[in-house]
């Protein structure tokens, strides 16, 4: 695969988005250039890039949309996650999306299948999808009274949570937008939003600059924390991974399979009680199929500046990985129910 390091512009003999336009209540202005930006795994964006950069070429020539991403060091802070900006027209933008999240949920449904699959049910096809959005556009995607974010919840039947601002990296303005569903329900609420964004005048200066965090400070040191030792895991798209603001507990210290090493990851605490099961029972199962060893925070320990416990996983990145994926089957089961 080429390295994830490398930078990619579309074509210029792109050809048009040729989809039907998805219906939305107003799309006046929606052939002017645009963009969004979004989060994914190190190892989601190298499926996102392909060999060679083939899959990143073709998602870019089918959607006329042009697809760049972080470096392979460059994190959101806070996270391991890369930034992947997405710009074009209206519907160039929600087709190459479309592309992109379409990929990685049909990969995270093989691979979940592959270690664990309960009853002989289908994964549930449930994912979640982190939007960065400025923190100056966030209060017109809330609304008067939370009118707005009302109003595309029940349109797109999806779930959208925005986070606080985090106050403990300074010169970080942007904020993140959850959404959870259905890869129609996430569409349909990325085109809402998108909608919302291009009446905001000052949305755009954001793309002058769409992976900004290298100058972030966080504890008075500068640069993105604790990238030098957060892993390069693939992380299950199903499942919205969150890690210590600062890479608390993650210990990574080589690419070896064999090797233990630990990661955090954020569970709400609604759903703490389906991962552990009736007297330990599913989280003795997740141990022994994946391998792995799992401690989860006592009540009231959350993740910082979420309301979110903490779930350690402990062994090889395959043992992680796969107590990963069955974490997640169970959240999105429940979350269904």
């Amino acid at each position: 695969m080429e390295s994830p390091d490398a930078r990619y512009a579309s074509s210029t003999e792109a050809p048009p988005n040729q989809s039907s336009p998805l219906d939305s209540p107003t799309r006046e202005g929606t052939e002017k250039n645009s963009h969004i930006r979004f989060l994914v795994s190190n190892a989601e964006a190298g499926s996102v890039i392909g060999k060679g950069g083939t899959t990143i070429s073709e998602f870019q020539s089918q959607s006329g949309a042009r697809i760049q991403l972080s470096r392979n060091h460059e994190f959101f802070p806070g996270t391991s996650d890369r930034i992947i900006m997405v710009s074009g027209t209206f519907d160039e933008i929600l087709k190459a999306v479309d592309l992109i999240l379409s990929k990685l949920l049909n990969e995270n449904r093989t691979f979940v299948s592959q270690f664990y699959v309960e009853d002989g049910e289908d994964v549930d096809p449930k994912s979640k999808l982190r939007l960065i959005v400025p923190n100056s556009s966030c209060g017109g995607i809330i609304g008067k009274g939370g009118a707005n974010i009302k109003s595309f919840i029940e349109d797109s039947r999806a779930g959208i949570k925005i986070s606080p601002l985090d106050n403990n990296f300074i010169g970080l303005n942007d904020r993140l937008v959850t959404l959870t569903g259905t890869l129609d329900e996430q569409m349909r609420a990325v085109e809402l939003i998108m909608l919302k964004l291009a009446e905001d005048p000052h949305y755009a200066q954001s793309f002058s600059a769409p992976f900004p965090y290298a100058g972030v400070s966080f504890a008075g040191f500068h640069g993105i924390p604790s990238t030098s030792v957060l892993p390069s895991v693939g992380t299950a798209a199903a499942y919205n991974a969150n890690y210590g603001a600062n890479g608390a507990g993650v210990k990574f210290q080589n690419n070896k399979e064999d090797r233990s090493t630990s990661v955090t990851i954020g569970v709400a605490d609604e759903h703490i009680g389906v991962v552990v099961g009736r007297g330990g029972k599913n989280l003795m199962e997740i141990s022994q199929v994946s391998g792995a060893r799992i401690k989860i925070s006592d009540r009231g320990d959350f993740m910082s500046g979420t309301s979110d416990r903490k779930v350690t996983i402990t062994g090889s990145q395959r043992a992680i990985r796969v107590a990963e994926a069955m974490i997640s089957q169970k959240v999105a089961s429940a979350s269904d129910r």
